[in-house]
């Protein structure tokens, strides 16, 4: 039986005809659609041409639940050459009518650089929300829920979160469902390396991209009820007393070719309160618990801090030190990698705190090299972040931004998840569910990119166990915030 409608992203390239044939040749396809920017698009023998603009506007999804009379769509998203493994759709199909489905997708292979590699994807829960997840380049979408959902609830016209905005919609009819099986092979244009792709969704030539994702995003929350209202605790920043106002907090292992220049650039502030640092050293055996003491032994305020455990990730760092008897009122933060920008950036994160009465401040940063020469995008300022919406947004971008400054008291309440990737990003999103986030958009802050930086060139597999825990992260904060609204 054709079962199958098939919806291409068509761009003119010589390489969907070789795609075409693959779907007719799978027996269950009964039209193929090619979804186009523009009309003179040169046509393809056996297919119809859509007028889309983008692939992923709203016009191309709305298009594709008009047109598709068939039980199920298959969508390719990316104008990508595609080739099917062995009963590929028949698999998917399988799948679809066996877990009721909205979509269904899969493992596959890519081709990089004229190499193909296994590329698997990771299972989709409610926190994965990041509009960047990795569903790979086919979906198999239920036709039935993909026409209830382009209507579900009124978004926005968009140019290029209408993919993003029916995925979010879908997923309150039905879960999606991974098939942990690698059912197709796909070209990989891009071929940078993790740390390159780090930063893509802050760079600033992709903001309009950005604001329709909030957009969308928001509208999801406010319909399932996991949107927080701009209505914020107090806090009283003067309810404890702390001998320093400020203690900047250095989680290192293993950083001596860097270490002694973030210790540096703390030491020079230039305050007009007290303040410390403290360095949790967690055991390193390079040198730079050397370098760490030398510097203790000539400055008082720098403390040396190794933990008596011998299980913690950065997160546990930060613990150890924030519950030290001599941290400060304000927690901040300081990666072994990178510098401040210049001597008045402590100054101006505890201005931030006072002036706007906040639990929790985040800077702006600079993008450099190693030798502090600035690299693309340059500065880094997440002004996607607003008062009204900062937190609500917060839920789909994978990150929040630098440097990061807490309230000690609450820190001491909430504390880190002893892990080493993403515990910056769940403490932020736990102090943002009740208190507001003070934001400076100025860089203070210089990120210091090189071949040392633990993210600098992930495997899919590291990269896959990187997201999944940040949508794991996601997933307990949105049920966190769901129950809030409950009460």
């Amino acid at each position: 039986m054709k079962s199958v409608s098939v919806f291409l992203n068509y761009s003119g390239a010589e390489h969907t005809k070789e795609t075409v044939k693959e779907f007719y040749s799978a027996g269950t396809v009964e039209k193929v659609f090619l979804l186009c920017a523009e009309g003179n698009t040169p046509a393809i023998e056996g297919c119809e041409l859509l007028q889309t603009g983008s692939a992923i506007s709203s016009a191309a999804v709305k298009l594709m639940a008009e047109k598709c009379a068939t039980d199920f769509a298959v969508y390719v998203p990316q104008d990508t050459a595609l080739s099917l493994g062995q009963f590929a759709l028949e698999r998917m199909l399988t799948a679809a009518l066996t877990t009721g489905a909205s979509f269904v997708y899969s493992d596959y292979y890519e081709v990089k650089s004229g190499s193909a590699a296994a590329h698997p994807v990771i299972e989709y829960q409610s926190g994965s929300l990041r509009d960047d997840f990795d569903f790979g380049a086919l979906l198999f979408i239920n036709s039935g829920h993909l026409k209830k959902a382009v209507s579900l609830y009124a978004d926005e016209e968009f140019n290029s979160a209408g993919w993003y905005s029916l995925r979010l919609k879908l997923t309150t009819l039905a879960k999606p469902f991974r098939i942990q099986e690698f059912l197709y092979t796909k070209l990989e244009s891009d071929v940078r390396k993790s740390g390159e792709k780090l930063f893509d969704y802050v760079n600033p030539r992709n903001r309009a991209y950005q604001v329709e994702m909030e957009k969308a995003v928001t509208a999801y929350l406010k319909y399932t009820n996991g949107y927080l209202k701009p209505e914020f605790k107090k806090i009283d920043l003067k309810s404890e007393a702390f001998e320093n106002e400020a203690s900047v907090i250095i989680p290192v292992k293993n950083r001596k070719g860097t270490v002694g220049d973030a210790i540096s650039s703390v030491l020079k502030q230039k305050t007009n309160f007290k303040f410390n640092l403290i360095v949790c050293d967690n055991y390193s055996t390079d040198g730079t618990t050397e370098i760490i003491s030398a510097i203790a032994k000539k400055d008082p305020r720098l403390i040396h801090l190794v933990p008596e455990r011998k299980d913690l990730g950065i997160g546990g760092c930060w613990n150890a030190a924030a519950h030290h008897p001599s941290c400060g009122r304000f927690a901040v933060q300081l990666d072994s990698d990178d510098i401040y920008s210049d001597e008045n950036t402590l100054q101006r994160v505890v201005d931030k705190f006072h002036e706007e009465n906040v639990a929790c401040v985040i800077g702006s940063y600079r993008m450099t090299d190693f030798d502090l020469n600035e690299i693309p995008p340059g500065i880094i300022d997440h002004k996607e972040w607003t008062a009204e919406n900062g937190r609500n947004n917060a839920l789909r971008i994978n990150g929040l931004g630098a440097p990061r400054a807490y309230y000690t008291p609450l820190l001491r309440q909430y504390n880190f998840p002893n892990v080493s990737y993403g515990e910056d990003y769940a403490v932020v999103l736990r102090f943002s569910r009740e208190y507001q986030i003070g934001r400076i958009y100025e860089p203070v802050y210089m990120c210091r990119r090189w071949s040392g930086n633990s993210d600098s060139e992930l495997s899919i597999d590291a990269l896959n166990k990187h997201n999944f825990y940040k949508d794991k992260i996601r997933t307990l904060e949105l049920e966190a915030r769901l129950n809030l609204n409950k009460k």
